[in-house]
């Protein structure tokens, strides 16, 4: 078991966790319009999503990897370029935060909770990066490749909660921090980019384990 390899894992997902994304600025809108605690129903609703994305892919890709080295080559070869092309897109785009409490409606905490469940699920980029991101972390050569995907689905959810948590409960000051300073957004866009980019690289020197 290595354990490099999860530390890695962890760190990979908490720096893409605090990156300005679909789901964090959700939180923090949520968060400065409704209030922390329903902020905090949203990302109870998003991480919640992400077990059925990881049942999918422990039970969907273990068979395949088990299956033949060439189809995982073939996996992470994909997976690298689909995280090239995120960071690509990244790269292209403007480094800026919107931060507006005029434009997010207000709604129940279940609500909010249900609407974020169901964003994520239904969501398939989100099956696509796990597809992209996980393969190259297994860390066990005799653990059943089912369990270490969900080892990593339950870390990927543990880190982005506490990291969309803080979001939350910090939302005003964030907010008040992005506003006064411009350059936080290009700092967050380039180490989007960089992490992109490193985790397409590690994926590629992987080794079906």
């Amino acid at each position: 078991m290595n354990y490099e390899i999860l530390i890695a894992f962890i760190g990979a997902t908490a720096v893409l966790a605090l990156t300005p994304g679909p789901d964090n600025i959700y939180v923090l809108m949520q968060s400065i319009t409704n209030g922390k605690r329903y902020g905090l129903a949203t990302v109870a609703g998003l991480i919640s999503g992400c077990l059925v994305h990881t049942t999918l892919l422990a039970f969907g890709l273990s068979a395949v990897i088990k299956q033949s080295d060439s189809l995982f080559f073939t996996i992470k070869i994909l997976g690298a370029c689909y995280l090239l092309y995120l960071a690509y897109k990244v790269f292209r785009s403007d480094a800026t935060i919107a931060v507006s409490n005029n434009a997010v409606p207000k709604k129940s905490s279940s609500a909010l909770f249900r609407q974020g469940f169901i964003m994520n699920v239904l969501n398939p980029k989100v099956t696509i990066f796990f597809l992209a991101f996980f393969p190259g972390f297994l860390y066990s050569s005799t653990i059943s490749t089912v369990i270490q995907f969900y080892v990593l689905g339950l870390l990927f959810m543990l880190v982005s909660a506490i990291v969309f948590s803080l979001i939350a409960i910090l939302s005003g000051a964030i907010s008040k921090h992005i506003i006064k300073n411009t350059k936080a957004a290009v700092v967050l866009k380039w180490l989007q980019v960089v992490v992109f980019v490193g985790i397409a690289i590690y994926l590629l020197l992987s080794e079906n384990k």
